[in-house]
């Protein structure tokens, strides 16, 4: 069953939303498909443990979002808003799967567009499920602040605080030129260090792309992250959601997911013990055994 590939994965390019995505397919057709979005600073290559575990029971897919790996590179900060984003997750869906609902899972930003696509009527018919790990839907944490803002508890307000907190490295990505200027002088070489000693992943290895990824990444942040917060919008979604929260997540605390059944009616929600990147990288037999035991128990899977 988890039998990892000898091959590499069939690489494809399909037009996005003004731009060529780089996508990549393990498996064999006519398997139920799962589609993996990345986040940031990452490119399609943080999925490559997780999709050779599961390219024996699936068809994978798995592209380059946008601005990473080898995909396009939009230049301006506006062609990274979400909108562009969820039409690009549409596109290769339609393009790969026009046929057959896919099982979706993403990551940190690759969660946050997911949710997008996810939360948007025209392409829930699309997805069968959606897997979501350490990436909230920017307008479900737009109304989680407010929410604690208005209950002017202790406890909310303390809450509140933790993620601001926790969340330092947005406002940093908003300062002009400072990152793009780090990530092209050495912070791409450094990045292995930082999951090393400080998110705890065992050896560790830098992208193929890794510095540019991060320098074109931060404008995933400055095209979304105030403009999404300050006018949140009611974003409620009718596909199977798998929550997976690291408890030990530096950046995305477990209690900015509390109340999440409001949205999501049909939600299953399960913690790990891990951080950030540790499931992924160090732990995807783990991941893909609780994807098994999801998909598997969805009533069309049945």
């Amino acid at each position: 069953m988890n039998a990892p590939l000898h091959l590499g994965p069939e690489r494809l390019r399909v037009m996005g939303d003004g731009v060529e995505l780089a996508v990549y397919r393990w498996g064999k057709a006519g398997s139920p498909v799962i589609l993996l979005v990345h986040g940031y600073p990452d490119s399609h290559e943080v999925w490559l443990p997780l999709a050779r575990l599961l390219a024996a029971d699936f068809q994978v897919l798995a592209y380059d979002v946008r601005g990473s790996g080898a995909s396009q590179i939009p230049r301006e900060t506006r062609a990274y808003r979400l909108a562009h984003l969820a039409n690009d997750l549409e596109a290769v869906i339609r393009a790969l799967s026009p046929d057959r609902p896919v099982h979706l899972v993403a990551h940190d930003w690759g969660s946050i567009q997911a949710w997008e696509a996810v939360t948007e009527p025209r392409i829930e018919p699309l997805l069968a499920s959606f897997t979501s790990i350490s990436g909230p839907c920017l307008d479900h944490v737009g109304h989680w602040m407010r929410a604690r803002l208005a209950a002017r508890r202790p406890r909310a307000l303390l809450q509140l605080l933790g993620q601001l907190l926790s969340s330092w490295y947005i406002a940093f990505f908003h300062t002009p030129w400072l990152p793009e200027f780090l990530w092209r002088h050495g912070l791409g070489r450094l990045w292995p260090l930082f999951l090393n000693r400080l998110e705890g992943v065992h050896d560790p290895r830098p992208g193929s792309t890794q510095a540019s990824d991060g320098e074109h990444g931060v404008k995933l942040y400055r095209a979304n992250f105030f403009a999404r917060l300050s006018r949140p919008r009611e974003r409620r979604t009718r596909v199977p959601v798998q929550l997976i929260v690291a408890s030990r997540d530096r950046y995305v605390r477990p209690q900015l997911f509390d109340g999440l059944e409001h949205w999501v009616p049909n939600l299953v929600r399960r913690q790990t013990r891990r951080g950030h990147w540790q499931l992924l990288l160090n732990e995807p037999r783990q991941l893909a055994l609780w994807l098994r035991e999801f998909i598997g128990g969805l009533p069309e899977a049945r």
